[in-house]
């Protein structure tokens, strides 16, 4: 699978784990991906939590499902109608959560291509996600972003050290197939924006969805 291949098929898996779990060495290809990515000043300031209790992820999954129904009572009648049928994640079914999390002060007080724009040190994490993203898709792997959850319960839940930062609970595992058309498409909640107006020549110019 191309690149190219392995972008156009990704997606943000909720519903189509196949309940096996991913092998070792699938998963450390994976992460070996994860960990080859681009970071500021070469500070790699990741790390990877592998979650595969059931009772862990069972308690997460408790807590992201109350995080959901909040955000449905938020919305107006006609939204929270769309949002009914659209699963926000695959904790339990997926077998395996990596947290990945991000450390700051990794690389110490002075890292190259940081002193002005200090927001590349997360930069640099979010890509390690795109890596392990992609590198799944091509395995046959399918990975959920969740987002549901309050931080401290989660830094608590993992009991992460002080300047420890959670970015993303991701799902992984094997899946029956790769949705052509992502879930929020499908349902109803947002189309995808076309290329045409996310391009702006020499300077920005506004378009009509801004």
């Amino acid at each position: 699978m191309s690149v190219y291949d392995a972008i156009k098929l990704r997606r943000d898996v909720r519903a189509e784990f196949s309940g096996e779990v991913v092998d070792d060495a699938t998963l450390l290809r994976i992460l070996e991906a994860a960990h080859r990515a681009p970071s500021v000043g070469n500070s790699m300031p990741w790390d990877f939590v592998v979650l595969r209790d059931p009772a862990t992820l069972t308690k997460f999954a408790d807590h992201v499902a109350q995080k959901r129904q909040e955000f449905h009572d938020s919305l107006p009648e006609d939204r929270a109608e769309t949002f009914n049928p659209i699963k926000i994640e695959g904790i339990v079914e997926s077998g395996t959560g990596i947290v990945v999390t991000h450390n700051q002060a990794r690389g110490g007080t002075h890292v190259l291509g940081r002193a002005t724009v200090p927001e590349t040190g997360i930069y640099s994490t979010i890509l390690a996600i795109q890596n392990l993203w992609l590198a799944a898709t091509a395995e046959g792997v399918g990975v959920g972003w969740v987002s549901f959850y309050d931080e401290p319960f989660l830094v608590d839940l993992l009991d992460l050290p002080a300047g420890v930062k959670p970015v993303a609970w991701l799902c992984v595992g094997p899946v029956h197939e790769f949705q052509r058309v992502p879930d929020l498409e499908r349902f109803g909640w947002r189309t995808r924006r076309p290329l045409e107006s996310a391009i702006h020549w020499e300077q920005f110019t506004p378009h009509a969805d801004h």
